[in-house]
């Protein structure tokens, strides 16, 4: 999971570990080594998928990020599906 080590991205993770999910792996450039309550932190994900393995890859980003790479488009409500 990409961003593991942010407040929200663990927050987020360790809630799907909670649940279930097989969390094997997070990733962070500049913070690989760590682990998050027993999840090792890779600083890319090429590295965290050749050590740790998984099929899927999950990420959070921090507020700012996320509105500047949001699409300007508006999502098509339900109601007309």
């Amino acid at each position: 999971m990409s961003g593991l080590t942010g407040r929200e991205g663990s927050f987020h993770g360790l809630n799907n570990r909670r649940y279930g999910t097989d969390l094997v792996a997070g990733v962070t450039p500049g913070k690989g080594g760590q682990d998050v309550e027993g999840v090792p932190v890779f600083d890319t994900v090429h590295r965290a998928v050749e050590e740790a393995g998984g099929q899927h890859r999950d990420g959070f980003r921090a507020p700012p990020l996320r509105a500047a790479t949001r699409s300007s488009r508006r999502p098509t409500p339900a109601s007309t599906w």
